[in-house]
């Protein structure tokens, strides 16, 4: 009697531009940050580098400098901060917002009950948008937004998370010899793929004038930890200076995909009356669009920011 020998079983390898398999870095801080307990509220981390619900406060009261102090390190440390049912006026919202800085409004999105407010109502019938994209906002500016504060007013029954990814994460995880390579490399950033897929060319040609491309460095250092980030994204980002065309699309789609790894990213399920406040300087984030004919309604504003260096 013959038998029939075993096959060589092998694994299937198929090469995943920047998802890299193994032990991830997540380090939370920069290298020699101190750590400290918070005296005004209470921290609950929601994920391993990126993310922190808040509880003990009424963000509709004003803050003192020394709690404003207390939340920018928490939002330093944690990339975007969570408060539980605060159900702010638009006003409320907008003066929480402005302890951070100058309020910025944005032309090429509907605006809520004053320019600095943007409204998101996504209804069955309403206009299409693409926020299901992970992105960081408005870098098609000379100074892209320092961050934003975003409540939900309205939310279906089922869906319409938001995601937010650590993108200095994202970068301590790329091969050495890919960091190597876009340390020090610019990147030009343009409003028209982001905007193109939802507004018609007569509706975006007023705006060539005052958003022409820029260039931003592919890893930009935060301002305030100094620490190394990537910045590009799949929403702005067209192209890496000086490469050519092909050579800059691959290098860009191996760069994108590492806001899409798990261990980088916080899920926020949002309730009524929800806040997050999130650094866009540190982070790339993807609203879910699984919430079919259900209306999910959301006011953002956002807070003017620097020049990346």
């Amino acid at each position: 009697m013959t038998t029939t020998p075993l096959p060589v079983l092998r694994p299937h390898r198929i090469p995943a531009d920047g998802l890299y398999e193994g032990r991830r870095i997540l380090r939370r801080t920069p290298d020699g940050w101190a750590e400290r307990p918070y005296e005004r509220f209470e921290v609950v981390p929601q994920a391993a580098t990126i993310g922190a619900e808040i509880r003990g406060l009424d963000l509709s009261r004003p803050l003192s400098g020394a709690l404003r102090a207390e939340l920018n390190r928490a939002l330093l440390e944690w990339k975007v901060l969570f408060f539980r049912g605060q159900h702010l006026t638009s006003g409320e919202q907008r003066e929480f917002a402005s302890n951070w800085g100058e309020l910025e409004s944005n032309p090429l999105l509907a605006q809520g009950d004053s320019k600095d407010v943007v409204r998101f109502d996504k209804a069955a019938g309403g206009a299409p948008t693409f926020e299901n994209v992970w992105h960081t906002d408005v870098t098609f500016r000379e100074r892209p937004a320092m961050g934003a504060v975003l409540q939900l007013r309205e939310v279906p029954p089922s869906g319409g998370d938001t995601l937010w990814a650590d993108m200095a994460a994202a970068y301590d995880n790329l091969p050495r010899q890919i960091r190597e390579r876009i340390d020090g490399a610019r990147a030009v950033h343009d409003y028209l793929p982001g905007f193109a897929r939802f507004c018609s060319a007569v509706q975006l040609a007023p705006f060539q004038a005052t958003f022409p491309p820029v260039e931003h460095p592919v890893v930009r250092r935060h301002p305030e930890t100094g620490r190394r980030m990537l910045f590009v994204n799949a929403s702005f980002t067209t192209r890496i200076t000086g490469l050519e065309e092909a050579v800059s699309d691959r290098l860009l789609r191996l760069l994108f995909q590492q806001a899409q790894v798990p261990e980088f990213q916080v899920r926020w399920r949002w309730q009524a009356g929800d806040i997050a406040f999130w650094d866009n300087r540190a982070t790339q984030h993807y609203a879910v669009n699984d919430y079919g004919t259900h209306r999910r309604v959301a006011e953002r504003v956002a807070i003017a920011g620097d020049r990346p260096h």
